[in-house]
């Protein structure tokens, strides 16, 4: 009944504001929330619209997605039929003294923090469906059984501080609070658990947070394809879920999807339980199939594919992606890099603690060959996102630091490492030509990153061949858009061009938009037009053993909004030198019939040919996702015509069909 009124009290407030509402009224004051209502309206408060404050006490907020600390259990009293709610402010997974410098922390005395102090939990009925859910809360797939013999005599050399209750928990709980208070123990001093001892646990880390230990020679093995990944995420361990299925992958719906269903996902990649069952693509959306709908898991699956799903997708759009965010160990990275001098802390120079002269110190990182991979590392090694800019210059960003020693030099990452120090670099002995100082690398940080896709299916249906006299092709041939040999061409001859429309589209997190400011856009007298971005994308046709034949590029002369779905406004329009970029759910066509949208190939023999085209291929702008960049088709020119078949995005297919494409035949073939 009280949650009735409340509705009802909420939805009144609504009206009333919407109808009401002036800029200047104050509606509520004093206000007091226990923090579990569903409306701020359900507070105690002095009344709607009784209040004796001025605008300069108005309040705010800022929303976070880290959970408030504590775990809350609720049981049921059957005798009072009350329900009695225990409240304790942490867990820990305690460490013995040999452990404690292991990274990360997996075996050691289960301890819960209450009124300010740790005590532990007494064995007695403690299961291994338990640790599962402990394990699972600090980043653990799995948990094993542990030699309780030397705990013991570490435990009787310990004063015992035993909590009150005992915790049930089936297994499948994504979080300690989701499990059942037990009974209620007895706390008699030093005799409390008797017949027992506190609870030890001991946790499996996942592949990649498994300490590195030498073992010798070993037989090599490939490693098998999984049938789940995570696309799109910020972080190590969170993102959109897609599910490989008939060597193509595809996302999943979010229709009944929960924190079970994530949980087994997370559980199956090598992290812990999920912390967060993501609905809404709010982590970009995928292209292709929808391979899984309404999934419904017990929490104990090895894989998202054993779990009851759906196979019929229909009504089910990539804005209904599911995502998931994954608790992962505790591994420090974050302890051994830090931003000094940004104007926030998502920004800043880089710097690095390193081993020098026996002792540690903060240093800085040599720009030389700083690019965005190297940003995203340092970025997600921070906990701080995707990297925005990247920057070689940082005399503006000294800040109040002593770090002015180089400390690493020659950083190359691939973009996918955990750490800085996991990508490649000097050792000890570092070399930086341009010095320290002023080139010090620096990076900007974001939440959001947007994630260019291109339609291959597109550039598939609109392939052909022209030919087009070379005095059609001056402003072309300015632009470089020609082969070499067309600079020794009479204006009589032809160029034989491959001609195809691209359809790019942002299924990211933030509009896509050049790096370079508009001030400092190239401008082009034959086309009238700006260059953004001077390379935009590659186009390349390249033999079948991936060797080059005939080379294109397209130069980013005018980004902008061309269609978007349905619901989403447009923003870029480069008309009349206006903004540039891409907006989220928008995409950007370059018809066939556009200046240097082609490759032009007329010093190619016929033959079997792979047709490739590449977005951003220099990594100017920052993207969530750079596997689907990579366009790549099956080309077959016999003089006269050509075939295109077999287009596909880089990453959409399974690493096994990927590996056999060049050789790949198939009779559907595209005329153009």
């Amino acid at each position: 009944m009280a949650t009735f009124i409340g509705h009802v009290l909420a939805e009144r407030m609504r009206q009333f504001i919407l109808e009401k509402t002036s800029p200047r009224q104050i509606w509520l004051d004093n206000v007091h929330c226990t923090g579990g209502e569903k409306s701020l309206a359900q507070c105690q408060s002095n009344g709607f619209g009784v209040s004796d404050c001025k605008h300069s006490e108005d309040v705010g907020v800022v929303c976070t997605q880290k959970r408030i600390p504590g775990f809350k259990f609720i049981r049921n009293q059957a005798n009072s039929g009350e329900d009695l709610t225990v409240q304790v402010e942490d867990v820990r997974i305690r460490a013995t003294y040999s452990h404690r410098k292991r990274i990360p922390i997996t075996d050691g005395f289960l301890e819960v923090k209450d009124g300010g102090k740790w005590r532990q939990i007494c064995n007695e009925g403690w299961t291994e469906m338990n640790t599962r859910v402990i394990c699972g809360m600090y980043g653990f797939p799995g948990e094993k059984r542990v030699n309780t013999r030397p705990y013991k005599l570490l435990a009787k050399r310990r004063k015992k501080n035993y909590w009150g209750f005992s915790v049930n928990c089936t297994g499948n709980e994504a979080d300690l609070s989701d499990c059942k208070l037990g009974r209620e123990i007895e706390l008699k001093g030093n005799h409390t658990c008797e017949q027992g001892m506190p609870v030890v646990v001991s946790c499996v880390p996942g592949r990649a947070f498994a300490p590195s230990v030498s073992t010798g020679f070993r037989k090599a093995y490939r490693v098998e394809q999984p049938l789940v990944r995570l696309r799109g995420g910020a972080m190590i361990g969170e993102g959109r879920v897609e599910v490989l299925k008939n060597g193509e992958w595809g996302t999943v719906c979010d229709d009944n999807w929960n924190i079970r269903a994530a949980t087994v996902v997370c559980r199956e990649l090598g992290f812990g339980s999920a912390k967060e069952a993501l609905t809404g693509a709010r982590l970009g959306q995928g292209m292709g199939p929808v391979h899984m709908n309404e999934v419904e898991c017990s929490g104990f699956e090895k894989s998202l594919t054993e779990c009851y799903f759906n196979r019929e997708s229909v009504g089910c759009s990539h804005e209904e992606d599911a995502a998931v965010r994954c608790n992962v160990p505790a591994m420090g990275f974050h302890n051994r890099l830090r931003l000094n001098g940004g104007r926030n802390p998502y920004e800043g120079r880089v710097e690095v603690l390193a081993e020098r002269n026996g002792s540690l110190v903060w240093g800085t990182v040599c720009s030389e060959s700083w690019g965005t991979m190297e940003a995203m590392v340092v970025c997600r090694q921070l906990g701080l996102g995707f990297a925005s800019h990247a920057f070689q210059e940082t005399w503006y960003w000294q800040g109040d630091s002593s770090a002015d020693e180089i400390v690493m030099s020659g950083v190359r990452c691939s973009g996918t490492e955990l750490t800085l120090d996991q990508c490649l670099h000097h050792g000890k002995h570092t070399q930086c030509p341009r010095g320290g100082g002023r080139f010090s690398a620096g990076v900007s940080c974001t939440q959001t990153a947007p994630d260019l896709v291109l339609n291959a299916h597109v550039v598939e249906q609109t392939t052909y061949l022209e030919d087009r006299p070379m005095y059609a092709l001056q402003c072309a041939q300015e632009e470089h858009c020609l082969s070499s040999t067309a600079d020794k061409a009479d204006s009589t001859s032809y160029r034989r061009l491959l001609r195809f429309s691209s359809q790019i589209h942002n299924n990211g997190q933030s509009d896509f938009r050049p790096r370079a400011a508009h001030h400092s856009w190239i401008w082009h007298e034959c086309h009238r037009h700006y260059h953004s971005m001077e390379v935009f994308t590659h186009y390349d046709l390249l033999s079948l053993n991936g060797s080059k034949v005939a080379e294109g590029h397209k130069a980013s002369f005018c980004l902008e909004d061309t269609h978007c779905d349905e619901g989403i406004q447009k923003r870029y329009e480069c008309a009349n030198f206006g903004s540039q970029g891409i907006t989220v759910g928008c995409w950007d066509t370059y018809r066939h019939d556009i200046d240097c949208q082609w490759i032009d190939i007329t010093d190619v023999k016929p033959g079997d040919y792979i047709f490739q085209v590449v977005i951003n291929p220099n990594y100017e702008v920052a993207e969530s996702d750079y596997t689907n960049n990579i366009m790549k088709c099956r080309s077959r020119y016999d003089g006269h015509r050509i075939w295109t078949y077999n287009c596909h995005i880089g990453g959409s297919l399974s690493s096994e069909t990927e590996d056999t494409f060049p050789g790949l035949l198939t009779n559907q073939l595209s005329h153009r």
